[in-house]
Order: structure tokens, then C-alpha cells, then sequence
């Protein structure tokens, strides 16, 4: 993979999602990464990665020649602005609308909004509200 640094502490070590259409997935998920500034690093190995997120085809050494299921994943934001332009950047890039931004009644400050990415995963970046974190994560140097 080439890194030298991960930052863990979080629940989720890793997702794979393996997709139909790569280059379909890559431009989506470089979209609304970078509204999340996030970066997208490629591999010459039929996947590219994104903190704790891998997107592969189903040719792909790690994927076992089949496309997973459909899933929910979401991203955590700064900012109601960042869930307002997440929506936007990936109705933009070929998502279907899933939950327009607002307020969920999951618990007070709860602004979430969703989409579907080109294989139908239910993708959403929320954002809890005013919060105080004791670390934004734990950093692992190699």
C-alpha cells in the first residue's frame, strides 16, 4: 500500500465494497471524498483506498470474484455545510437521491444526508452536532 501512518481508534477498521463498474465507483467516491477531504490513493492492483474504505472489482485478488452486497456506509463530517455539499457533489457524479439533507430523529443535532453510489450501497455523511472529542483519532506511524 505504500502508506507510513494510519489513524485507528475508530469502530470500523476496514470496509470493501466490490463493485460492477471501477472507474464508475473511483469517480464517485474521488468526488465526494474530496468534499470531505478525504484522499482517494489508487493501486495498480484493481482497487483503490480511502482511509477504511477499499473499492475493488470483482477481478481483484481480495474480492473472491463477486460484487458484495448492497451496504450502508457513512461519513462522519464537520459541518452541516459538508453534508449539504456531500449531497450535491454526489447527485453531481451519478447518485440517486436517498435522504435529502436534514435533521434524522436519531438524537438531537443528528443532520444526515443519503444517497445510493452506482451499486445501489446506501452511502451518507452525518453530522452529530456540537461535540467535544478527547483525540480525532489515534495515530500509528510504521
Amino acid at each position: 500500500m505504500g502508506t507510513t501512518q494510519l489513524h485507528r481508534g475508530r469502530l470500523i477498521d476496514h470496509i470493501q465494497l466490490v463493485v460492477r463498474d471501477l472507474e464508475a465507483s473511483r469517480e464517485f467516491y474521488t468526488a465526494i471524498l474530496k468534499v470531505l477531504e478525504i484522499p482517494v490513493i489508487d493501486t495498480p492492483d484493481g482497487y483503490f483506498w480511502a482511509d477504511e474504505l477499499v473499492v475493488s472489482s470483482p477481478e481483484s485478488a481480495a474480492s473472491q470474484g463477486a460484487p458484495t452486497g448492497r451496504h450502508h456506509l457513512a461519513f462522519q463530517v464537520k459541518d452541516r455545510a459538508t453534508v449539504d455539499a456531500f449531497h450535491r457533489t454526489a447527485l453531481a457524479h451519478g447518485a440517486r437521491d436517498n435522504g435529502a439533507p436534514g435533521e434524522r430523529a436519531y438524537h438531537p443535532g443528528y443532520y444526515a444526508a443519503f444517497v445510493l453510489d452506482p451499486d445501489g450501497n446506501n452511502i451518507e455523511a452525518v453530522h452529530h452536532g456540537e461535540a467535544r472529542r478527547s483525540a480525532p483519532s489515534v495515530v500509528i506511524d510504521f
